[in-house]
């Protein structure tokens, strides 16, 4: 291992190895199959892009996350390392172009979405290329058992089939027994070595609190722990809102979620990793790719799905080894509002089936018809046309984009119908006219060969791809070439596209996943239970909870979680902190708050000691609010 830990030192400015990591790379050099679970923060991309400089070729790394692909792409190139990432959006030749730079580059790295492995040409084209490894990132995503399944993970194994001699390491963060045995039979990995890495995180509290009044209690945890952290919501309002609360509070906060232009994304990491910002609160939109080691505490306001998002989350904390704390503030409210937005939200098999014949219905696609077209698409429009629940209806065309069935890109286009008013050679004769519209123009009249006749709806994407432009160089055409009345057009906005996979078969689709979606669904409400486990057991420690969710079972209490640090603790008599509280008012009139915070008492030891002394006639308000003697 002296030329691994060479290379480290070069390219990493590492000294060694963190267990296991020595252990994995040694496996993959002998060219062994190989399967690693290591906990966020483990340093998982150590494992494959070590060997890869070890050996000559390239290292095809299979990763869903086009964040976190492209963050890899551009820190390797800052070490001086090549690197490319083929991410959705980029057209077939230009794909081809690239994968020839692959060949003939000098790349060390070829990252890959899965999606791409459902093309044969890809495939037949990467069996060309001088692969040494192929790394599975997320790996968990190929188990239907997994939180994250996808099945564009399941074509994998064809490339497997491709490349019989070239040895497949499967990365993955969190992964149950269950999960781990489905991912090492999807992938097809040939009498694998396993490692895995305990999911013990000595340094991290993990906390639970009960409390009416997030933000005060917010307020504490910031103001007691000043260094950077991190406040997870659910939703892109909550994140402007909590930001702009501990603004007016005297908090540097800033935020972060995916409905933000890329500009604004990366000046706002900027600010929170360089220590401008203490705080940025965020969805779960951030956080991949993101090694800031000195975070010291992150929130959770609201639950979270499941407690695998919820370990990778609070995995965020401590990675620098410190003490750091993983909080979840709950309010009395929290499950209900959560099984809401989690569990009532989930398409039974009749709804799924409502959804698709109606979604045919919308874009006007016959019986049998329909695959390989692609539709401008306005969600928000098709929900309140059919009145159909949003988030509901969203799940079942995320599950049908899941299964293949459609693929569902979220992007805002123009719904363009259109016809030429003037014969084709005029139209010709303009285009030598003006040769800036040629491209666009030509690609509109190789495509709707019909739409001299007729007025045509035209997939405005398509154009622009084939064209090479914009959609906003598209309208400004159109609307000159409107005003000079060459043509007539209508345009309507649309926040997605959906592309046909298979044809509209109706009941015959739906029966052949709807085992899938009941499938999901009871993992779902499994994993929901867990949560509510986790926030609710009053008895163990939260620590041990997540690790025996884990299949951990030789496990210890921690010590430092909110359970354990509760049982360490003696409960202050009643009658004590009642004098206590006499004590102090005698000083000056406080809030409860403030006398929790000076005497040391738990929310419940407050309020049962003030109601003592509020039946005894002891003390009593005044117009502020406050406790003051009688």
């Amino acid at each position: 291992m002296v030329q691994a830990l060479e290379i480290l030192k070069k390219y990493w400015q590492h000294d060694t190895f963190r267990d296991p990591q020595d252990k994995i790379i040694q496996t993959v050099l002998e060219g062994r199959d190989t399967f690693a679970l290591m906990p966020t923060g483990g340093g998982k991309s150590v494992c494959f892009q070590v060997p890869a400089m070890m050996k000559d070729g390239l290292c095809l790394v299979i990763s869903p996350l086009i964040a976190l692909m492209k963050d890899q792409v551009q820190n390797l190139a800052k070490r001086g390392i090549r690197a490319i990432a083929l991410t959705g959006g980029i057209a077939s030749d230009e794909l081809s172009d690239l994968l020839d730079n692959c060949k003939f580059g000098n790349y060390k790295f070829l990252y890959l979405s899965p999606e791409r492995l459902e093309s044969d040409w890809v495939i037949e084209r990467i069996k060309q290329l001088p692969i040494n490894l192929v790394a599975v990132d997320e790996a968990h995503c190929v188990s239907q058992w997994g939180h994250d399944f996808r099945p564009a993970y399941l074509k994998i194994i064809n490339l497997r089939k491709q490349l019989p001699d070239v040895p497949f390491l499967a990365l993955t963060a969190s992964a149950t027994k269950r999960v781990e045995e489905d991912i090492i039979v999807q992938l097809g990995l040939k009498r694998p070595v396993v490692f895995k890495k305990s999911f013990v995180r000595e340094n991290i509290a993990y906390m639970v609190f009960e409390t009416e009044d997030k933000l005060h209690r917010i307020r504490q945890i910031l103001t007691k722990n000043p260094e950077p952290s991190i406040i997870y919501v659910r939703n892109r309002k909550a994140c402007h809102d909590v930001s702009q609360q501990l603004q007016s509070l005297g908090f540097k906060a800033t935020y972060y979620h995916g409905g933000l232009k890329e500009k604004e994304k990366e000046a706002n990491m900027e600010l929170w990793i360089k220590e401008k910002a203490q705080v940025i609160v965020a969805t779960n939109a951030f956080g991949m790719g993101i090694d800031k080691p000195n975070v010291r505490t992150v929130i959770h306001i609201q639950l979270p799905e499941n407690l695998e998002n919820y370990y990778q989350e609070a995995g965020r904390a401590g990675r620098d080894g410190k003490k750091s704390f993983a909080v979840l503030l709950v309010s009395p409210s929290d499950i209900k509002s959560a099984q809401s937005q989690f569990i009532a939200v989930l398409p039974d098999r009749n709804f799924l089936k409502e959804t698709y014949q109606r979604l045919n219905s919308y874009l006007q696609i016959a019986y049998g018809e329909g695959i390989d077209e692609t539709f401008a698409f306005n969600f928000n429009d098709f929900c309140k046309r059919y009145d159909l629940p949003v988030t509901k209806a969203y799940n079942a065309l995320q599950f049908l984009d899941r299964q293949g069935i459609l693929t569902l890109s979220k992007h805002f286009s123009e719904k363009i119908s259109l016809q030429f008013l003037m014969p084709s050679k005029e139209v010709m004769r303009y285009i030598s006219m003006n040769p800036a519209d040629e491209e666009l123009l030509l690609a509109i009249l190789r495509n709707y060969p019909g739409i001299f006749d007729m007025e045509t709806s035209i997939n405005s994407s398509l154009i622009t791809k084939k064209a090479k432009a914009t959609e906003d160089e598209l309208l400004k055409m159109l609307q000159r070439l409107q005003q000079k009345e060459i043509v007539s057009y209508k345009s309507s906005g649309s926040d997605s596209s959906i592309t046909f996979n298979e044809i509209r078969e109706d009941e015959l689709t739906i029966n052949r996943v709807a085992k899938f979606l009941e499938k999901q669904n009871g993992i779902k409400v499994e994993q929901f239970v867990s949560v509510i486990d986790y926030i609710t057991n009053t008895t163990t420690c939260k620590s041990r909870l997540i690790l025996e969710y884990f299949d951990e079972k030789e496990t210890k209490d921690c010590g430092i979680c909110s359970y354990c640090i509760t049982k360490e603790r003696k409960p202050k008599s009643p009658v004590d902190s009642a004098n206590a509280i006499l004590g102090i008012l005698k000083a000056q009139p406080l809030g409860s708050r403030d006398i929790e915070k000076q005497l040391e008492l738990t929310p419940d030891e407050t309020i049962f000691a003030l109601k003592l002394l509020l039946d005894s006639n002891r003390i009593k308000m005044n117009t502020n609010n406050q406790y003051i003697l009688k």
